[in-house]
């Protein structure tokens, strides 16, 4: 038998964030101090006024370490907390769905300001998480939001993050399992006032490449094809022609995208078509108003 010794929080803290620095880990003082409030309710402000006096319990210690364990085998920190924020609410996600990104914020911004209609009828395509969709129905509270999802793990955490958005007050947004790339599913859809969609993008032979934590997250919101224009294609051939006269469509896109997309926009009937950037200066969101 041992006798446990209660190590104070500070040097919890502390050791989590160097064994996240010894595996390589591209931001191990802001991933250690999320995982630690998660687990200790406390914040950044809070363990300096009080890291070094208080002290941690053996079990609050062993769940700190085993998330820091996660998070240096490159599981997505947004998937170990189980949910991240998003505007002004929280997205609650995990493996199967799509992380939510402050880059999708511009999408959200752009097509919010380019909707007039009132009680605007809107498709979020891909939904994912609905960060689009509710995104949009938080900034404009009389719009009606279908968030389209196909596949199951992910649109189990869109009827979630609905019903979660719904008690914080984000009303008029429902979800819709079925597969955008299919006519006859859109085939029930017309005069539609406002398209969004935030699309998987990424050239398929690209996705190995990627970074090995953003290959953790389902390969079915990533690759956008041989090209990575697979899904804005179909938006343009299948989802245009149901959008309104003086309807909007808005898109997010990869980096140097715009000018593809733009063009099988306007080649579908899209005018006045802008482009939008993100906080890196990288134009992110294409969008448009249907002729």
């Amino acid at each position: 038998w041992r006798r446990y010794y209660m190590r104070t929080l500070q040097v919890i803290y502390l050791e989590g964030k160097q064994r996240l620095q010894k595996a390589g880990n591209e931001s191990p003082a802001f991933d250690a101090i999320c995982l630690f409030e998660h687990v200790f309710h406390m914040n950044r402000q809070d363990l300096m006024l009080h890291g070094n006096t208080k002290q941690a319990t053996l079990e609050q210690e062993t769940e700190f370490f085993s998330l820091i364990e996660q998070r240096a085998k490159k599981r997505p920190l947004q998937y170990i907390l189980g949910e991240w924020p998003f505007l002004d609410f929280h997205l609650k996600m995990g493996e199967g769905v799509l992380i939510a990104r402050e880059d999708t914020t511009v999408l959200v911004e752009t097509a919010a300001k380019l909707i007039q209609t009132k009680q605007a009828t809107i498709l979020d395509l891909c939904a994912g998480t609905g960060a689009v969709g509710l995104g949009i129905a938080s900034l404009l509270s009389t719009a009606h939001v279908t968030c389209v999802e196909k596949y199951a793990p992910a649109f189990a955490y869109l009827q979630q993050n609905i019903a979660l958005c719904k008690e914080q007050g984000i009303e008029n947004v429902v979800a819709l399992q079925g597969d955008i790339l299919s006519e006859a599913f859109a085939s029930a859809f017309q005069d539609i006032d406002t398209i969004v969609s935030n699309p998987p993008y990424i050239e398929t032979a690209v996705l190995p490449t990627l970074q090995e934590e953003v290959q953790k997250e389902p390969t079915t919101a990533l690759d956008g094809g041989e090209d990575g224009l697979l899904f804005y294609r179909a938006i343009a051939d299948i989802w245009i022609p149901k959008i309104k006269t003086g309807g909007i469509v808005a898109v997010e896109i990869g980096e140097g995208q715009e000018t593809a997309v733009a063009r099988l926009f306007a080649d579908a009937g899209v005018e006045q078509i802008q482009f939008e950037k993100d906080s890196g200066n990288i134009i992110r969101v294409v969008a448009g108003i249907k002729k």
